[in-house]
């Protein structure tokens, strides 16, 4: 899978990068504007979109009209989701710092560095610069443990766990594992997840898919104590794991993955350009679903790993729409080739759904447009389309929130119908921007760090 080259980005990332040691009293850049009120009613936002499911539901929306709050320049590029833990804001940036803010003024409480981030210039290809944390970390509150993945210089790949409350690390694990592939053409881009005691973490090519590289998802025990089982798929290259909103937790305790198109075009099928359901301990496949079109779609690089799958569990069923443009609905047990339930045209999707109930958000990146799916036990409806809008959405309550990439504004939509409540700029944003909603505030992440909103 080729993602989209992210225009002027990095540029922007050289001027923003800036490494630092824990012992440093840097404060991060924080301008504020109006009140700060207090954040209230915070509840933990542990993973992307939310939760274990990534599903990008809360109940409550923030008021409106929104203002800003505050901006802070953590001199680096966000390109994940800002968690919540313990009403604290955890930020992860491509200088391979994480931070914990303050959700109310934007404030330091603590700065961890993991390292020194990868140079462009020492990469095959990519478009990221420099590369450090970039997918969305993860919480286990069990071990009150936030979990992310750093690449350092000489493209190493690193799971480190780090104490949320006091800003420090705790364990750290290699997940360079696949010996014969080059490591500095892997990308850790996707959201981690943490599902059945362990943290799963996925791995693709860079922009450009240059050189040997392969889709592959790993397992770690949330203690760091016991093996790191891997799955890789059966390709000769390439079928990279790189949707930004990663693997899910299923109703049914599994994890969910989608690759890229691999290098089959003509012959057996892969195990590429699919959806793949695995336990989420050892990674053994329990099953898979692949399109029809699969050898197509692996030749003119339309494959489903440019989105997640999203869960629907009162009908027992999962969404995908990938780089084709198809909406796919398949069972909970996948049954292989050309095995779903219904399919839908109009949404080629990049990035993380969002769902409530039997309603689907899609980001349809291609077209610049948010489109609602009505999903029935065997069918596929579209009811509305909000255009001129790229990245993934949020709901809020009766509220859909989407960071536009291309504006570097916030749109605040009635989930209803689409129709516009407001838009506010936010600043520039990274490839694929998803906001987090909580306790009043939308935290947008930024080219420079975040701004934050409140009603």
């Amino acid at each position: 899978m080729r993602p989209i080259a992210a225009l002027s980005i990095a540029m922007a990332l050289v001027l923003g990068a800036a490494c630092s040691s824990d012992a440093e009293p840097e404060q991060a850049q924080v301008q504020v504007r109006g009140s700060s009120t207090p954040a209230t009613e915070l509840i933990d936002w542990p993973m992307y979109h939310g939760d274990a499911g990534h599903t990008g539901y809360v109940a409550n929306p923030a008021g409106t009209p929104l203002h800003q709050a505050w901006a802070a320049n953590l001199k680096g590029a966000v390109y994940g989701e800002p968690l919540v833990v313990h009403e604290l804001l955890v930020v992860a940036t491509e200088s391979d710092q994480v931070w914990g803010l303050d959700p109310a003024t934007g404030h330091k409480k603590w700065k961890v560095k993991l390292g020194k981030p990868q140079p462009l210039s020492g990469l095959p290809c990519g478009d990221i610069d420099p590369l450090g944390i970039t997918g969305t970390p993860a919480y286990d509150a069990k071990t009150d443990t936030v979990f992310v993945v750093a690449e350092t210089r000489g493209g190493h790949h690193v799971l480190w766990a780090i104490d949320p409350v006091k800003g420090r690390r705790k364990w750290h694990v290699n997940l360079d594992l696949l010996k014969h592939r080059n490591r500095k053409a892997e990308q850790e881009r996707s959201s981690l997840l943490v599902s059945g005691g362990r943290v799963i973490v996925t791995f693709g090519g860079l922009a450009g898919d240059c050189d040997n590289y392969v889709g592959y998802v790993t397992s770690t025990p949330v203690s760091g104590k016991g093996r790191t089982h891997r799955y890789a798929v059966p390709t000769a290259r390439e079928a990279g794991m790189w949707s930004p909103a990663g693997p899910i937790e299923g109703a049914n305790g599994n994890v969910y993955v989608a690759s890229g198109n691999g290098a089959e075009v003509d012959g057996k099928w892969d195990k590429s350009d699919s959806v793949t359901e695995l336990t989420p301990k050892r990674l053994k496949v329990v099953s898979i679903f692949a399109p029809s079109t699969w050898a197509q779609d692996n030749a003119q690089d339309l494959d489903l790993g440019t989105s997640s799958p999203v869960s629907i569990p009162s009908l027992h069923r999962l969404v995908i729409a990938g780089k084709r443009g198809t909406v796919y609905l398949l069972p909970e047990h996948l049954k292989g080739i050309g095995s779903e339930i219904a399919d839908l045209d109009g949404c080629a999707s990049f990035g993380g759904p969002a769902v409530t109930g039997t309603t689907v958000l899609l980001p349809c990146l291609f077209s610049h447009q948010i489109r609602a799916l009505d999903v029935g036990s065997s069918s596929l409806h579209w009811a509305w389309t909000a255009n001129g809008l790229y990245g993934s959405p949020i709901i809020a309550g009766p509220r859909v929130y989407v960071a536009d990439r291309e504006s570097g504004d916030l749109f605040v939509l009635n989930l209803s119908d689409g129709s516009l409540v407001q838009r506010i700029h936010a600043g520039s944003l990274t490839h694929f921007p998803s906001a987090t909603v909580d306790g009043g505030y939308v935290f947008v992440p930024t080219l420079t760090g975040v701004t934050a909103f409140h009603g």
